[in-house]
């Protein structure tokens, strides 16, 4: 068996502001696990692009980078949480530049180029070498880790969604107003939804929770509590 095939791996699906970030890092702690936003990826590799002066509609323009970047991804210690992923590209990491606006409006485009997504898939995977995931994304359950038994959607009403977003962008200094951001992130929804390539479904398998009404430390409660009732060990 190999080291990925051994490893245990939750994964945790999602729309924006669905509360997956949150919950996948309570969970990663309380399990000892490392936690990977591969969403952090995308938005890293999007700033890159962004960065370079890419345009990020010409695919061609954004493959020519993705061919010549050197990107490195590792974990290291959270501030306030579990071990954390970092990336780096050509020695740089995006810190807080990962959730600017302008990535955030870019990402689904980028995102949504086949080659990419192929290329940060297998990057995804690999990580599992590393040991035991809590992962979170779009398409974890469905095509990055679709074997795991451990399979969880969190959703949650739209205009909670957009009043999620709209204080995270406040606290980060962007601006706020609720129905921009509301139509954003129907918008992403719809890039994310219909691309042709791992579009954002529910695995026929997975866990459905609503967040809309609770708070993200109860949310995580449950995900463990089904965890632990699936006997999660190593075979």
């Amino acid at each position: 068996m190999s080291a990925i095939q051994s490893a245990i791996v939750i994964a945790i699906d999602g729309p924006s502001a669905s509360g997956k970030s949150t919950v996948s890092r309570l969970v990663a702690e309380a399990l000892n696990f490392y936690h990977v936003d591969t969403g952090s990826m995308y938005r890293a590799f999007t700033w890159k692009v962004l960065k370079e002066a890419t345009d990020a509609r010409c695919s061609a323009a954004v493959l020519d980078l993705m061919r010549r970047v050197q990107y490195e991804c590792d974990f290291v210690a959270g501030d306030d949480g579990p071990t954390r992923l970092r990336n780096r590209l050509d020695g740089e990491d995006p810190g807080a530049d990962l959730r600017s606006p302008r990535v955030e409006e870019s990402v689904s485009v980028v995102a949504a180029i086949p080659q990419v997504r192929e290329w940060l898939v297998e990057k995804q995977r690999q990580l599992a070498r590393l040991g035991d995931l809590v992962v979170e994304g779009r398409d974890i359950g469905t095509v990055v880790f679709p074997d795991t038994p451990y399979k969880f959607y969190l959703d949650a009403d739209p205009d909670v969604r957009a009043r999620r977003r709209a204080a995270d962008q406040a606290v980060a200094g962007g601006r706020a107003e609720i129905g921009e951001v509301g139509q954003a992130i129907a918008e992403r929804d719809r890039m994310d939804s219909t691309r042709s390539v791992a579009p954002l479904k529910i695995a026929e398998d997975a866990v459905r929770l609503d967040t809309s009404t609770q708070d993200a430390r109860h949310v995580a409660d449950v995900v463990l509590k089904h965890i632990r009732s699936r006997h999660l060990m190593r075979k």
